[in-house]
């Protein structure tokens, strides 16, 4: 193997511990919140901070919980690949200067944006962090979750109104829904691993319910967001598009029971809901 290509494989093992595809998500929601505390008119340099701030803090929490997590990972099926648990980067120690570059650099840029930005990232750094693979993290992730979208809006206007709370709503209520989907599509690798809390630990039928119950609140505080910020029709149609698409899948889910059908509730959760719900919020104010 030539040094080039052990160099580019070595740089792509980096890379892949700071979760690039969730990490530009991550990115996304919080540039998009950013574009609506601005009025769809932001400023350059304080929108190039908060997409910086964001990326760099995201890509860095997110390689932080990927070396707490390495041992859980490495009894899983689905993520013992992962550079950590397949030793890829060995000693795993190895990664973790990166990343506490990346939020140390990230926590400058969001205070340099506004004090309420630097302490929204830093609980979002702390929630990340503790008690990982625990019952109460999926909503240590959803307080996480909410870190990018707050420090995006309040960069623009730091002012607690009723916009700001229902985005920070959509992302509790549907940070559960993504991580609890897939736990129940991947139930029998999570059991084997010794990870027997919600949703592995309950009936599955009864499992899949609570998903059915939080898309129907993802769905109304999508809604709410549309008549708090006054969004216009283009919103209003998008949000019930993927509205109901949710819980058409998730309707799927109760009836079959499948794993197939919960792996396709929590892809359908990332990007084409989240995502398309973040980026119809953005674009609302030019359409």
């Amino acid at each position: 193997m030539s040094v080039q290509v052990r160099a580019y494989r070595t740089a792509w093992n980096y890379i892949e511990v700071l979760k690039p595809k969730e990490s530009l998500l991550l990115t996304f929601i919080g540039v998009c919140a950013a574009i609506a505390a601005a009025g769809g008119d932001p400023s350059t340099w304080r929108f190039l901070g908060v997409l910086a701030a964001v990326a760099l803090g995201s890509a860095g929490t997110n390689g932080l919980t990927n070396y707490l997590d390495r041992e859980i990972d490495a009894k899983m099926e689905r993520t013992n690949h992962r550079a950590l648990p397949a030793k890829r980067i060995d000693p795993p120690e190895k990664m973790l200067p990166l990343v506490i570059v990346l939020v140390v650099v990230a926590l400058g840029l969001a205070w340099l944006l506004h004090p309420l930005c630097f302490l929204f990232g830093l609980i979002g750094v702390i929630s990340a962090s503790l008690w990982r693979k625990k019952m109460t993290c999926v909503f240590q992730g959803a307080i996480a979750g909410c870190a990018p979208v707050l420090i995006g809006y309040l960069a623009f206007d730091p002012h607690i109104s009723w916009t700001l709370i229902c985005l920070g709503l959509l992302i509790v209520i549907w940070v559960p829904l993504h991580v609890w989907s897939i736990m129940i599509a991947h139930r029998d690798d999570y059991l084997q691993a010794g990870i027997r809390y919600f949703p592995v630990g309950w009936k599955v039928r009864n499992a899949i319910g609570v998903l059915l119950s939080l898309s129907i609140l993802v769905y109304g505080t999508s809604l709410a967001l549309w008549y708090a910020a006054d969004l216009g029709w283009f919103f209003f149609a998008v949000a019930n598009i993927l509205g109901l698409t949710m819980l058409y899948a998730n309707c799927r889910l109760l009836s079959t029971g499948a794993s197939k059908d919960a792996w396709r509730v929590y892809k359908l959760s990332a990007y084409p809901y989240l995502g398309l719900i973040f980026l119809a919020l953005s674009l609302s104010f030019w359409v």
